[in-house]
């Protein structure tokens, strides 16, 4: 008997017009107030890549600033957030703090640029300055990961490039110390008059944090949670644990933020981040089906033939470099999460 899979739910109503415009158009969206006192402005991608990151303003009662995810480091981001400031009357001078919900370029980047021109702390969890610590190591370490996935010859080279040691690490992120204000689960915030709430959302990278900020019914969720794309796993760096089954329970913790208005790190702000989180588990419960299936088929397959039976978008097959090798350890994740990774021989 074959079964029909049920349609793929409809990405959230976004609440800012403008935001989904913007990015239906491949346009940067304009400065926008989400609160009193809290907006919103956008940082262009590197790599001509058609979107933004979305970095979050928020005005302290001591008229001091904290920028939420800054962008990437580069002159026309550093541009982007001057000119974002300029137009809500206030100059980069005022920024007092940076909070940071992950490690990767696109959020952390122009944080060490932005403390250098304002002497404003950086505020990051304590396990993403692990990770950054020890990123040049497990860069090396991943090559024994590559050599054993079974890869055609003429794409392990991109693999290494991009995975492995010959990972170019930084991207204008690394300025030392990584954090000022190193954040644990719970925490709160210093930023004068508000109260903002660390929560721990482990997964994409192993320190990421989502914000809450009750008071304004308002949470920033960085990449943990967004309206349209599946965000990939496991990309900062290796961990004791699978990072699968902590993307799983990090959503979980989720349910209980019905009301508020999600503020992401891309694309444009929704509501309703339980039903958006279901349908991000749901489809990681989709991809273990689909391992399963391709274990069962399969005699003694290497992790590139049961990857290749999993329907990335695009499929395995027209992939290289860093897209490559984030599609097969996210499938080594579903394996081991169903208790087979023994079923997959090195290649």
């Amino acid at each position: 008997m074959t079964t029909v899979p049920p349609p793929a739910a409809p990405a959230p109503e976004p609440i800012s017009p403008v935001q989904a415009a913007a990015l239906r158009d491949g346009v940067l969206p304009p400065v926008e107030q989400v609160r009193p006192g809290i907006w919103t402005l956008a940082v262009p991608f590197r790599f001509g890549v058609p979107d933004a990151t979305l970095v979050y303003v928020l005005e302290g009662s001591d008229g001091a600033l904290t920028l939420i995810d800054p962008g990437w480091a580069s002159d026309d981001g550093l541009v982007a957030l001057r000119d974002g400031l300029a137009t809500i009357g206030r100059s980069l001078d005022d920024v007092g703090l940076v909070v940071v919900t992950h490690l990767h370029a696109d959020h952390l980047g122009a944080a060490a640029a932005v403390r250098r021109a304002t002497g404003a702390r950086i505020a990051m969890h304590r396990l993403e300055v692990e990770s950054l610590h020890r990123e040049r190591e497990d860069a090396v370490a991943n090559d024994a990961d590559i050599a054993a996935w079974g890869i055609p010859a003429d794409l392990r080279a991109g693999v290494v490039e991009a995975w492995g040691s010959g990972r170019r690490i930084g991207l204008g992120r690394t300025a030392e110390p990584f954090a000022d204000v190193l954040l644990e689960d719970d925490d709160e915030l210093p930023v004068a008059g508000r109260t903002i709430r660390t929560l721990l959302t482990s997964g994409h990278t192993e320190g990421h944090c989502c914000f809450v900020d009750e008071a304004d019914g308002l949470l920033f969720t960085g990449d943990h949670v967004l309206p349209r794309i599946n965000p990939g796993i496991g990309l900062g760096g290796r961990t004791a644990t699978n990072p699968l089954a902590a993307y799983l329970a990090s959503l979980r913790r989720l349910d209980v933020y019905p009301d508020l208005e999600v503020c992401p790190g891309h694309e444009y702000r929704f509501r309703d981040v339980p039903s958006r989180a279901r349908t991000l588990a749901r489809h990681r419960e989709e991809r273990s089906q689909h391992v399963a299936r391709a274990l069962d088929a399969l005699r003694d397959p290497t992790l590139y033939e049961v990857a290749a039976r999993v329907p990335f978008s695009g499929g395995i097959e027209t992939m290289t470099g860093f897209l490559l090798a984030s599609a097969l350890t996210q499938t080594a994740f579903h394996a081991d999460l169903l208790g087979r990774s023994g079923e997959v021989r090195p290649g």
